[in-house]
């Protein structure tokens, strides 16, 4: 089993670079299952329902969210019938819409996808990821032994301890949120692919894929500053492509993917 994942796809910029981009990686790379994390999909804040769309036309076969799933208030109109769509799993479950996970069958194989959401430096107290994440994982492997975990989360300790956690357990576990690709690619004893932040698809000039000028201002006057997506900038693509033994789950391989104007796509 082959699993591409696009990071944190933010604002127009980012769609359009899903949009132009994913089915050429999906041609060069013919991935069985497709994750995109769309947690800042519309105008850089949440996702709603025509965004959500997009992205499945796209290639994506689940998109996975973050800490910003709530900050579109379209979502709440449509995500319990967004079957596609996985929020963090370590919400509240009785007050939270949506789920935390999905199963998808690739012929006679299955993998589960779950989001979870760090605590450290998040802003918002979530029931811990660790001990949440275990018993649904101990449940899956009943199942299937093909698990992908998109892992949002700040720190870097916290996503490297989720993974040593985790070490043959899961497939892989990828992090996001940061914006900033990591370079740690590796499949770890027992057999998990781990990479720290597959960095984010959105706007290469903006600051993280917000205007400049207001990321700036805000470090200079430490006062209180809206940030909009930077959208007059060309594009970055930041992903990820893991190679799972089907029958026993083990990753075998994890390569990074990185498409911007200092690293452009060329079309074999």
């Amino acid at each position: 089993m082959r699993i591409l994942f696009v990071g944190d796809v933010m604002g127009n910029v980012g769609q359009t670079a899903v949009t132009t981009y994913l089915p050429k990686l999906k041609r060069r790379y013919k991935p069985q299952v497709t994750i995109v994390n769309g947690e800042n999909a519309t105008h850089g804040r949440g996702i709603n329902q025509e965004v959500y769309k997009d992205i499945l036309t796209a290639g994506a076969d689940v998109i996975t969210m973050g800490n910003h799933t709530w900050d579109n208030n379209e979502i709440f109109d449509f995500i319990n019938g967004a079957k596609k769509l996985i929020r963090p799993l370590n919400f509240p479950p009785a007050t939270t819409p949506g789920v935390g996970y999905t199963i998808v069958k690739v012929n006679t194989v299955k993998l589960a996808v779950i989001n979870l959401q760090g605590n450290v430096f998040m802003g918002q107290n979530l029931a811990d990821p660790f001990t949440t994440v275990q018993p649904l994982v101990e449940q899956l492997r009943e199942e299937t032994p093909n698990i992908f975990i998109d892992f949002h989360a700040e720190t870097t300790s916290e996503k490297e301890a989720m993974a040593w956690y985790l070490d043959g357990q899961v497939s892989a576990v990828v992090g996001t949120h940061t914006h900033v690709q990591t370079s740690d690619e590796r499949v770890l004893p027992n057999g998990t692919a781990f990479l720290s932040d597959v960095g984010f698809t959105g706007p290469y000039n903006g600051i993280l894929g917000m205007t400049r000028e207001n990321v700036i201002q805000r470090f200079l006057e430490q006062m209180p500053t809206r940030f909009n997506v930077q959208e007059d900038s060309p594009a970055v693509l930041s992903g990820c492509v893991i190679d799972v033994d089907g029958q026993s789950g083990r990753a075998k391989k994890i390569a990074r993917i990185l498409i911007n104007p200092d690293h452009p796509y060329f079309d074999d």
